[in-house]
């Protein structure tokens, strides 16, 4: 009996689980579709500043966070899925957080407005 078939599947399998390993993208990488929705409007030796705007039906894909300041310059309705489950939130302008980091989340715009928020993370 020849191990070429056990030895592909055996690859096969290797190539899953460094897949699967792989790191999220940050904020500024994580897209939707394929396409951006965070755009970098300041970088420095002390700080970076994103604006991140999701249309209706517009989400973030899976990402994590490091630490940072977030402020919603225009709410609206958001599905949150992460470790902890999924929550759908209402969130208002001019709402502020502080966040010591997210290991993983994805979000969604189950609203009719457009939200943009502004994401500020220390170096």
């Amino acid at each position: 009996m020849s191990s070429r078939p056990l030895l592909t599947i055996s690859l096969c399998l290797t190539g899953i689980a460094i897949a699967a390993d792989a790191p999220l993208p940050d904020p500024l990488e994580a897209g939707w579709k394929g396409e951006a929705v965070c755009e970098k409007l300041h970088e420095d030796e002390r700080q970076r500043v994103l604006r991140c705007t999701f249309p209706p039906g517009v989400g973030h894909e899976r990402h994590y966070h490091a630490p940072h300041f977030g402020y919603v310059i225009t709410g609206g309705r958001m599905r949150i899925e992460s470790a902890d489950g999924v929550r759908e939130v209402d969130l208002a302008d001019d709402l502020t957080w502080t966040s010591d980091g997210v290991d993983w989340h994805e979000v969604l715009n189950i609203g009719d407005t457009t939200s943009v928020y502004l994401i500020v993370e220390p170096r």
